[in-house]
């Protein structure tokens, strides 16, 4: 059960699936929506500019049919009169044209967005699988645009009877009208039937838009595995990684070892920390914090340091606030110069002691380390 659940499309397409279909074309797209836009476009222009339009087109066909006699017998005046009309009736549509040029360019935005695919225009051989091809005429798709083709047939025929019907008087009486008034009155009439039928495709493209975009998200959704996969190859395999900060871990802590035979002073817990500090003399830095570790780590120093007969002083509460406070390298806090510089006073003099002979130095007790840097004080613990 668990492997049939990790093969089902349960999740959500993740950005990385999202750009991967943008790069090939795959973009959630409604015909019906940029179609209706287009048509909207095209009634409301010639709407707003069908007067003048008409107007240039009457004085393009006045002139066109108006023949002078010179024309009339020259084939090359012939043929630039006639080009000069073709140019006045282009130019009475051009703004209509521009207007449709923008919607058209215009109305991706509205769903998927622009997009230009370089792998979308090449050539894919898969696509002429007649298999594929017989499959996809059969699929639940192909069953959803038969649907709504047929759902527009009937939509846009009743519009178009309602639109006729409620006009039948205005157009048996037009044989009774003037020519001059007639065709305007035409033309009005067909308009409005235009902008009726169109405005019926508003309601297929309302419940297309949302439909293509659920079943392109429905599409791009993946498994289980696929996001984990995909996560594995984003981020890198979490076993991997957990591999290599260990084993950076390990570098880390033998490089920390390495520098114990180097310090002046492990503190100690007794137990549970081990600081280990280095002072280099004629300097102009603090002490640094050359190792450092809890329990174990701490067990390790301390054998370190006494190998290599490296001075090792208890003092619980300083040892807490250098393995509270410092990271390796850093330098001792300045609230600490004071317990610190005792610590090291005590091991010159032992130094002077091991070299020389003489009383042996006694081991500071009373190391002056400020509350708010011992993490017992904050948490109320009293050693």
């Amino acid at each position: 059960m668990a492997e049939e659940s990790d093969l089902e499309k349960t999740e959500p397409a993740s950005s990385k699936r999202l750009e991967q279909a943008r790069e090939e074309g795959d973009v959630p797209r409604s015909r019906e929506l940029s179609t209706c836009a287009i048509l909207f476009a095209a009634g409301g222009a010639f709407w707003v500019m069908g007067g003048g339009l008409v107007g240039q087109l009457q004085q393009s066909l006045i002139s066109g049919l108006t023949l002078e006699r010179a024309v009339a017998f020259d084939f090359n005046l012939l043929i630039s009169k006639a080009a000069a009309s073709l140019l006045s009736v282009l130019i009475a549509f051009a703004p209509v044209a521009g207007v449709l040029i923008v919607v058209a360019l215009g109305s991706p935005v509205l769903i998927g967005g622009w997009l230009f695919s370089a792998k979308a225009i090449q050539p894919n051989f898969g696509r002429m699988n007649p298999i594929s091809g017989l499959g996809n005429m059969f699929s639940v798709r192909a069953l959803v645009e038969l649907l709504k083709a047929i759902v527009k047939t009937i939509l846009v025929g009743w519009v178009a009877w309602i639109v006729i019907t409620q006009q039948k008087e205005a157009i048996f009486a037009l044989p009774m009208e003037d020519v001059s008034s007639s065709i305007p009155h035409v033309g009005h009439m067909l308009l409005i039937c235009f902008i009726s039928i169109v405005g019926a495709l508003v309601l297929i493209a309302a419940i297309d838009a949302p439909y293509q975009m659920w079943q392109y998200a429905n599409k791009l959704k993946m498994t289980r595995q696929e996001v984990i996969q995909e996560s594995k190859e984003a981020n890198g395999n979490p076993q991997i990684k957990a591999k290599i900060r260990q084993q950076q871990r390990e570098m880390a802590r033998r490089r920390m070892m390495a520098e114990i035979p180097k310090a002046d002073v492990v503190v100690t817990n007794p137990t549970h920390f081990a600081v280990a500090l280095k002072y280099t003399e004629g300097g102009n830095g603090a002490p640094k914090v050359v190792a450092k570790g809890a329990d174990e780590v701490a067990a390790k120093i301390r054998e370190l340091a006494k190998e290599h007969n490296i001075p090792m002083l208890e003092a619980p509460p300083l040892a807490r606030a250098l393995f509270k406070h410092t990271d390796l390298g850093d330098e001792i806090p300045e609230a600490l110069y004071g317990a610190v510089a005792e610590v090291l006073a005590y091991v010159y003099q032992l130094r002077t002691y091991r070299r020389d002979g003489g009383s042996r130095p006694e081991e500071p007790r009373e190391l002056k380390v400020p509350e708010e840097l011992d993490p017992n004080n904050q948490l109320g613990v009293v050693e």
